[in-house]
């Protein structure tokens, strides 16, 4: 897909992160660009940023865990512009506190994370990847994943989950299309460290999938702190989210699959892992841990 001036362009998790960055690219290269997001004050403000800038756009509050909403998306984005020809599957979250191991986390931690982040996905690929099949013309398809989805290591274990999850399900959808002869191209997005609020996610977590009472001791609340801290004062190192979309738009222009930003610090870890399972060995300790 080389061409995207007059194109449209659908991306959930548009209000924030990457997703805007996603968007802001989108609309730079003269797509008409529909966000979505669960955040519908931030959404309305990225809207009004890139009208002001010319672009053509459409927001729709969308909860991508549901996929009433995402075929609501679906038929809002055919209605109002008559086609889709990318598709940013892109919201996602994360858990508090990041110290809690796999067996301490709650049922809620499950269903909140899998609905965002593997479900968000399950529901766009099965929405819209009929519809951009039908319409016969060149498209793309993006789902954002995480290194996390490339690497083993401790905590995290129910983002890692989801993400291993979202990449193995883009895997299966490229051979999938390749071997239906599409004209509809996959990537999957892997970033590393951007500056992001993913880190504050929990202010949308809905009040029914509680993440129930935080047991952690005092030393592992110590790592919170200093995890944050850490964040803050390296934001400044981490990829904007505009240098990542420019990643994204590189890779749908070249048909690439693994999108990795950050590559150099982490593709030691994603080798390390993929010679213990050649060697059907342990697992090594992460390198870096993620």
């Amino acid at each position: 897909m080389n061409d995207f001036n007059g194109r449209v362009a659908v991306i959930t998790g548009a209000a924030s992160g990457i997703g805007m960055g996603l968007a802001e690219k989108a609309a730079g290269e003269g797509m008409k660009v529909v966000l979505a997001d669960i955040e519908e004050q931030a959404l309305a403000e990225v809207e009004r940023h890139l009208k002001s800038n010319g672009a053509t756009t459409l927001a729709l509050r969308t909860d991508v865990s549901k996929i009433g909403d995402v075929e609501a998306l679906a038929r809002k984005a055919l209605d109002t512009f008559g086609s889709v020809d990318l598709l940013c599957n892109n919201a996602g979250v994360t858990m508090r506190p990041r110290t809690r191991r796999i067996w301490e986390c709650t049922v809620g931690d499950w269903q909140w994370i899998l609905g965002v982040n593997l479900f968000g996905v399950v529901h766009g690929v099965r929405t819209f990847t009929p519809i951009m099949l039908d319409q016969g013309s060149v498209g793309h398809i993006v789902n954002t994943a995480s290194v996390a989805g490339l690497v083993s290591a401790p905590l995290l274990g129910v983002y890692k989950a989801s993400k291993h999850a979202v990449v193995s399900i883009s895997e299966t959808l490229f051979h999938e299309l390749r071997e239906a002869n599409a004209k509809v191209g996959v990537s999957v997005l892997c970033p590393g460290y951007v500056a992001t609020q993913i880190g504050g996610a929990a202010r949308n977590r809905p009040a029914e999938l509680t993440t129930g009472p935080d047991t952690s001791t005092p030393a592992e609340r110590a790592f919170e702190t200093a995890v944050d801290k850490a964040q803050q004062d390296t934001a400044r190192d981490s990829l904007p989210p505009i240098a990542v979309a420019e990643e994204v738009f590189d890779a749908v222009r070249q048909g690439r699959f693994y999108i990795v930003t950050g590559a150099t610090n982490f593709l030691p870890g994603i080798h390390a892992r993929a010679d213990d399972v050649r060697a059907l060995r342990n697992p090594s300790p992460p390198q870096p841990r993620v």
